[in-house]
């Protein structure tokens, strides 16, 4: 299989959720292998379909899983749009461009994978004698699975970010810790930035699995979504608050997509791709923004940390502010600076106990 990029794995997971587990047209593909006639169906409808069909009839009718069996019947491909949910061709013969390089062996294979290529869209091969349901997109071909086969993988993925997520809320904490005494080094950085990538390259794995899935699916979707709570707002606020004032928006995690698995495991190739300068050794310090921090003050809306954060200048200095200090800022009276102080000695206090562990 071909490598995917992020459109085209989108757009397939869009086409593998179409035919997931519960929804009519994959009722329909399990009734062809239940019948044993095998299918070839084109999942849209353009010009070069058109081009390329040959014989067999036109029709303009209502898709429904029944339907669909049975005109799988016949020899020949079906067209079906899959936008206006109709069954437009049936029957007939396509003729792609025999010059369309494929590694298919099996005519009915061979056919889909070229006409997918020429005309741009999804097709489908049923084999009745394998029992198998392929989907060709973008020149690659996807092997439909049943959802045991899914279920059994997925559920070792899911260990696996358990696990991963553990790991990412020490190197964080750690990250805090250092964050108050003013000992961050872009190595820190880099550290979580990877336990970040890590986790969400095993989200999209993840996901994959959920689309596949289907109905069978739910349970698998609510523990991804619970183990990636609060994930996108780390991303964010971990940027904002290491971006360099010279980094002119090129700093950020999206860098790190691109790495290779050996690549992602080697601090100074991630300290790259993340947009630290390339003068910067991975020992040198770098101060937070204060950011992430002060996040986690409770009912601490995000305009007024940016304004105590911009107020005092930097987040040691905040640290340090007493209850009248605050109150100099504008938006915060005495009921709000003393929220604001306890939660930051909660933070100190937190940060000092985690560092003598």
């Amino acid at each position: 299989m071909v490598a995917l990029d992020t459109s085209s794995r989108g757009r397939l997971l869009d086409y593998i959720a179409l035919i997931a587990p519960g929804t009519p047209l994959r009722e329909a593909f399990e009734r062809i292998l239940r019948g044993r006639t095998g299918a070839l169906v084109v999942l849209g409808h353009n010009r070069v379909i058109d081009q390329i069909c040959t014989g067999g009839f036109r029709l303009d009718v209502p898709f429904t899983a029944t339907g669909l069996r049975e005109l799988a019947k016949m020899d020949g491909a079906i067209v079906l749009d899959v936008e206006s949910d109709r069954i437009v061709r049936a029957g007939v013969q396509l003729m792609p461009d025999p010059i369309i390089e494929t590694v298919e062996t099996g005519t009915r294979h061979r056919t889909a994978d070229r006409v997918s290529r020429q005309s741009g869209l999804p097709v489908v091969s049923i084999s009745a004698s394998m029992s198998t349901i392929s989907l060709y997109l973008d020149g690659s071909r996807h092997q439909v699975e049943h959802s045991d086969q899914i279920l059994v993988r997925a559920d070792q993925a899911l260990q696996t970010l358990e696990r991963y997520r553990t790991r990412l809320s020490e190197v964080a904490n750690r990250l805090s810790s250092l964050e108050v005494q003013d000992q961050v080094t872009i190595k820190d950085v880099v550290l979580l930035a990877q336990r970040l990538e890590m986790v969400r390259r095993l989200d999209l794995e993840l996901a994959g699995y959920v689309a596949e899935l289907g109905t069978d699916g739910r349970l698998l979707s609510m523990q991804l979504g619970e183990l990636n709570l609060g994930l996108d707002e780390l991303r964010a606020l971990l940027e904002k608050d290491y971006q360099p004032l010279d980094a002119d928006g090129a700093f950020g995690l999206a860098g790190l997509h691109a790495l290779s698995p050996s690549e992602l495991v080697e601090p100074l190739a991630v300290a790259r791709a993340l947009g630290f300068p390339h003068h910067s050794h991975l020992d040198s310090k770098v101060s937070t923004r204060g950011f992430r921090q002060i996040a986690q003050i409770k009912r601490l809306p995000p305009h007024l940390s940016a304004r105590l954060l911009e107020h005092f200048g930097s987040l040691q200095a905040l640290f340090s502010a007493s209850a009248a200090d605050l109150q100099t800022v504008d938006g915060v009276g005495e009921n709000r600076a003393r929220i604001i102080r306890d939660g930051l000695v909660r933070l100190a206090e937190s940060a000092y106990t985690d560092r003598l562990d």
